[in-house]
């Protein structure tokens, strides 16, 4: 296994993005192989194969989108608000707590200042919050929080399946009823699909219900996908044929990963969504030469789970 060098932050997208101490100070990043499969990264390979070594093995840095950070500042909010008693959690007092959950969220991933580095006024990011608190009042026109009472929020899971493939990932929220039913619901910032691609975005939550499946032997009641953009709800009941369908495909694709690890092979997959990508200086489709593949061709042992 050999190392690689960077400048900038080392975005894992496993454990999230870091700052250096000192600004633009050159730090040694191990290359591992992949050991697990969540649904971002599985999502990453189905879109792009390149863009999936670029994150996972290269781990390139990323900028900090507006989009995505105002996500995971709902996320904090919409799950900081059940820390109260049920009768105050109402839209004033979940939009109060946006301020606090920011400040947080840039003390910890300092990277997060270059968002509105070039916002001497603040004119843009008063906006920005607005948007945030747009959302979260949405929330509420969607979902009564007095009446809930959530059995887990942002809950790791993490499961092993027969063949060794581990699978992992973070619930947004989980409700048990009182008959025992398990309902997964996750938040969504964006807008909902179209009818066409929603099964994609069901994709997700029942990757999560697998996990739970194998982990408790219970197959959730209920998945609910909660689109704050477009204040839409969209819900599956999925049955143990689903799932194993999922496992099926996650093995198949966990193979393709195996052997592009193995190889080196990790070919770029030309879409509409290029034009969103961080990486287009490095990627073939655009003129661009991946840097130096980190990883020994030809070791069994690079992708072993």
């Amino acid at each position: 296994m050999e190392t690689s060098t960077e400048t900038g932050p080392d975005s894992g997208p496993e454990s999230g993005s870091e700052s250096d101490p000192t600004p633009g100070a050159e730090r040694v990043v191990t290359a591992v192989a992949p050991t697990s499969l969540s649904p971002s990264r599985a999502s990453d390979f189905m879109q792009c194969p390149l863009l999936y070594r670029f994150r996972v093995i290269d781990k390139l840095p990323e900028k900090p989108s507006e989009a995505a950070t105002r996500g995971t500042l709902v996320h904090a909010v919409l799950e900081r608000l059940f820390d109260v008693p049920a009768g105050e959690r109402t839209a004033p007092q979940a939009k109060s707590l946006i301020p606090g959950q920011w400040d947080r969220l840039r003390e910890s991933r300092p990277e997060l200042g270059e968002l509105f580095a070039d916002d001497a006024e603040g004119e843009r990011m008063t906006r920005w919050l607005g948007e945030a608190e747009r959302l979260v009042e949405r929330w509420f026109t969607l979902e009564d929080p007095t009446r809930l009472e959530p059995a887990e929020r942002e809950l790791f899971v993490e499961a092993e399946l027969d063949s060794g493939l581990k699978l992992r990932g973070i619930i947004d929220r989980v409700d048990v009823a009182p008959t025992g039913e398990v309902r997964i619901v996750d938040y969504k910032t964006g807008k909902a699909p179209r009818p066409e691609y929603a099964e994609g975005a069901l994709f997700q939550m029942k990757f999560y219900a697998l996990v739970v499946w194998r982990l408790k032997g219970v197959v959730p009641r209920r998945l609910q996908l909660v689109y704050l953009g477009s204040g839409d709800v969209i819900t599956y009941d999925p049955v143990i044929e689903d799932l194993e369908r999922v496992e099926r495909k996650l093995h198949a694709l966990w193979e393709a990963i195996r052997s592009a690890t193995e190889s080196g092979e990790w070919r770029p997959r030309p879409t509409k969504l290029c034009g969103w990508c961080d990486h287009q200086a490095v990627c073939p489709e655009f003129g661009g030469t991946p840097p130096p593949y980190p990883l020994r061709i030809g070791a069994p042992e690079s992708a072993g789970a």
